[in-house]
């Protein structure tokens, strides 16, 4: 199977980007980061991908009066390098309903809990004030509600006594860097595939998603 082509959207320093590139070198991994796009021109991201040779653009969204306007630009610039997959990997934009119809089940985001718990933003204040004992981190397929989607792998990490945000944060975080590349690797080989409302795992591991499953998760 050839290796699919991703795009990877970012904001800032693009930690899980890194953790994207990093799993990609592999030759055998069945992505192919090709292209990294920022709305930010400060994006350390940027620098990282260019590090690892992969091509870079930035689309600064102050230069659009609409964000349907932003978002029809992305598409194009996303179409001209011909992707299959899109990360979105700390990408602070609300992408549009039709952005996301272009693109059906072909986008994917990692949120720092176990969704459906906790959405959209200060999602570790949440955690802290509901007094959970355990979060983590999950990978979906995008829909247009705000951190909706099949659900393809998620990670776990317990909530510890004397934990606050920043240090709930980085456990999650480090969790994040595992499971965003073991997720892709499922979904990039077709061994996770979407149907309807939930992703279903192939009985058959084929050795990668064994290795995704169990050696990436925390």
């Amino acid at each position: 199977m050839a290796r699919r082509r991703v795009a990877v959207l970012i904001s800032g320093r693009g930690s899980n980007l890194l953790a994207l590139l990093k799993a990609a070198v592999d030759p055998s991994y069945p992505a192919e980061i090709v292209l990294v796009v920022s709305n930010r021109t400060d994006a350390q991201g940027l620098a990282r991908a260019q590090e690892y040779g992969v091509a870079t653009t930035v689309i600064d969204h102050k230069n659009f009066a609409t964000r349907e306007d932003f978002d029809a630009a992305l598409t194009e610039e996303l179409r001209r390098a011909e992707i299959d997959l899109i990360c979105l990997a700390g990408f602070m934009r609300v992408l549009s309903a039709e952005f996301i119809a272009n693109w059906p089940d072909r986008i994917l985001n990692i949120h720092p809990s176990l969704l459906p718990a906790f959405r959209g933003l200060n999602v570790q204040n949440q955690a802290l004030a509901a007094g959970v004992k355990i979060s983590g981190a999950t990978v979906h397929i995008v829909r247009p509600a705000l951190d909706d989607g099949p659900i393809i792998a998620q990670a776990a990490v317990p909530v510890l006594p004397g934990d606050d945000v920043e240090k709930l944060t980085a456990r999650i975080l480090a969790a994040e860097h595992k499971l965003y590349p073991a997720a892709l690797a499922l979904f990039a080989s077709k061994t996770a595939v979407v149907r309807g409302d939930q992703v279903d795992i192939a009985a058959d591991f084929q050795g990668l998603s064994a290795k995704a499953l169990y050696s990436f998760t925390v």
